[in-house]
């Protein structure tokens, strides 16, 4: 059997509506991930769960142990074409989340497929740790001259050169 793979995207969530069933830390945890894109987050109690709560829904988060109902909102949210995320459950993800570190505008994702969020997480810690100040300011710069080169620079390639040559230099 092959290792799953995903196609790895970051979603720009700001204003659109998202939906986390579930309540706990866990559910926490996904309403604070999502709320930090600027997501429009509705919370239900898996006990209050209907399937009417996922319209307008752009993707759905669920965190119950509820086996029964992850099932049926998994599958209320694929006739619906809703992406799915099941936390802990990855057979029943229609999309999986990373371990994830933020500093600025640079994000370290690590994934293991789901199978194994600590092992994902050890890796992220480990990955964070060598991103300081000066990438985060180096990363500010590059985006301040995304402009120019593309007005400039005519080929994708050209841009592509170009911006590997100033991390190059920059970091050595």
């Amino acid at each position: 059997m092959s290792d799953p793979q995903h196609y790895v995207a970051c979603l720009d969530l700001k204003g659109r509506h998202c939906l986390v069933v579930g309540s706990g830390a866990m559910a926490r945890e996904k309403v604070e991930g999502l709320h930090a894109t600027g997501a429009i987050v509705t919370v239900v109690a898996p006990q209050d769960y209907r399937p009417y709560d996922l319209d307008g829904v752009w993707l759905v988060v669920v965190a119950t142990t509820d086996d029964e109902l992850n099932r049926r909102i998994t599958a209320d949210a694929d006739t619906r074409r809703i992406f799915c995320n099941v936390a802990d459950v990855p057979e029943l993800c229609s999309f999986i989340l990373p371990a994830l570190h933020r500093r600025g505008p640079i994000t370290v994702a690590v994934s293991t497929a789901g199978a194994s969020p600590a092992l994902a997480q050890s890796l992220r810690d480990r990955f964070a740790s060598q991103i300081g100040p000066e990438h985060e300011s180096l990363a500010r710069e590059l985006r301040r001259l995304r402009p120019w080169a593309k007005k400039n620079l005519a080929t994708y390639e050209e841009r592509r050169d170009y911006f590997r040559n100033l991390v190059t230099q920059a970091l050595g």
